[in-house]
């Protein structure tokens, strides 16, 4: 499998250590951004655990018009270039049309494709082409194996730098389900899996005019996804995910990150070493 190289100090796949990719779902602020990943960075830094930033500028599929979606390209990129120089850490945040993906890719060091957007051969091939990492989330809508079809369009952008993601899989009405075959079954594909807890528990659209969540199951099925086996995981954090203006039923608390990190610690020391999942 290839190990995905994220910066000259981070790489992830085979043989490489736990990466936490995690923050506030959107860029509230400045300082809060600052804050968090501050916060965040200080917690890995103690148990060992790599470390990107993550925050989205703008979150253009909020299920309602009048939801908040974070800040103009230009303020949110100075934001996340902030994150990068003060805290020392590589970032990443979602782009939603190929026009973004050039000026977005000067300043972060991973471009993620949303979930909804997997398909979208242009956004695709525009992030392929910027030379940066890119992080797809695997849709609702797919079967693991349909991913395939996903890395193909990247590799024929000209990239190898390249990170899937399992994030659920619709199950009914504002519901989602993880059917954890889709983790050895998408890193058969060649390329390092990285499991995202936190969405994986959302309900999509369930409080009508917003999306709902289970945060309490965070903690359960990122440990089962650590048993299998994965390269990465995915959280969404805050320090008050019940006035968060986006995602606040399903990030956890940064208060207990600490302690879900050294679980799933101890659950990798088990394994010994990531297995060679096929």
């Amino acid at each position: 499998m290839i190990q995905t190289q994220i910066s000259k100090t981070l790489s992830i796949g085979d043989g490489c250590p736990l990466t936490l990719i995690g923050g506030p779902c959107v860029i509230e602020s400045g300082d809060f951004t600052l804050k968090m990943a501050e916060e965040i960075a200080k917690v890995c830094d103690r148990l060992g655990v790599s470390f990107i930033f993550k925050s989205s500028f703008d979150k253009a599929n909020r299920t309602s018009v009048n939801s908040f979606r974070g800040q103009p390209i230009e303020s949110g990129l100075k934001i996340l270039q902030r994150v990068k120089e003060e805290v020392g850490v590589p970032v990443l945040t979602d782009i939603h049309e190929s026009h973004q993906a050039a000026t977005v890719a000067e300043v972060v060091d991973v471009l993620q494709i949303p979930a909804f957007l997997c398909r979208q051969t242009d956004l695709l091939l525009a992030a392929a082409a910027t030379g940066k990492v890119v992080n797809v989330k695997k849709g609702q809508f797919l079967a693991p194996w349909d991913m395939r079809q996903v890395v193909r369009k990247l590799e024929a952008g000209g990239t190898n730098r390249i990170l899937l993601t399992e994030r659920g899989t619709s199950f009914g009405y504002n519901t989602l389900v993880v059917d954890f075959r889709s983790l050895p079954q998408m890193r058969s594909l060649g390329y390092p899996v990285v499991f995202d807890a936190t969405h994986s528990v959302q309900m999509p659209g369930g409080q009508g005019d917003k999306s709902g969540g289970q945060r309490q199951f965070v903690p359960y099925l990122a440990k089962a996804a650590a048993a299998i086996g994965i390269d990465a995981l995915f959280m969404e954090i805050h320090e008050d995910p019940d006035n968060a203006p986006s995602d606040g039923p399903n990030m956890i608390p940064l208060a207990q990150l600490e302690t879900v990190l050294r679980q799933i610690i101890s659950i990798r020391n088990c394994l010994e070493v990531t297995p060679a999942l096929v």
